[in-house]
């Protein structure tokens, strides 16, 4: 059983992938956390560490080879923004969901979660998701755009995690036991 979350910053993403995972009984691997464990690794912010990025393709790519060997092995809910392109470039049974959110409800989860003002945090959300697109976009051919790869897109704006969480149980149940959602 393989369940990919992605989505955009404030999405939900971490919330809904770390219950559903408990939920299931699955553990939760997060991209983001390997992300940001590198980035402090080198003593980068992570808007430091983005800029790198941008320029040095092998930290994507490393990080996006351990998030793909592991959703080979199955039996986890994996959560990145590229989970789902990933199983599906693979060609896994995935159930592959994407958590989308207004921006001003995106901006203001993160800022809440780190304690800042939320106006700042809606610029900052959308300079880091301008530098991940393109960088998806070159070394991948990935448009973040495009949801087309995914199996599930649900908006958080106005839903309780829980309540996704429920969906998506369901939608697991049906997708690997043939059971209705």
């Amino acid at each position: 059983m393989l369940i990919t979350i992605s989505g955009v910053p404030g999405s939900g993403k971490t919330t809904v992938a770390k219950l559903l995972a408990a939920r299931l009984g699955l553990p939760h691997v997060y991209a983001g956390d390997l992300y940001r464990q590198e980035a402090k690794k080198r003593g980068l912010s992570l808007e430091e560490f983005n800029r790198l990025a941008e320029s040095d393709h092998s930290i994507d790519r490393q990080l996006d080879a351990a998030m793909a060997a592991r959703a080979r092995q199955g039996n986890v809910v994996l959560e990145g923004r590229l989970a789902g392109y990933l199983a599906a470039e693979d060609r896994l049974d995935a159930l592959k969901v994407w958590l989308d959110a207004s921006d001003e409800v995106r901006a203001q989860r993160v800022g809440q979660r780190e304690g800042r003002d939320w106006r700042g945090v809606l610029e900052e959300n959308r300079v880091r998701h301008g530098s991940d697109s393109k960088r998806y976009q070159v070394i991948y051919g990935y448009d973040l755009a495009d949801t087309g790869v995914y199996d599930v897109v649900l908006s958080t704006d106005d839903r309780t995690p829980e309540a996704l969480v429920e969906e998506l149980v369901g939608l697991v149940h049906h997708r690997f036991n043939g059971s209705r959602p």
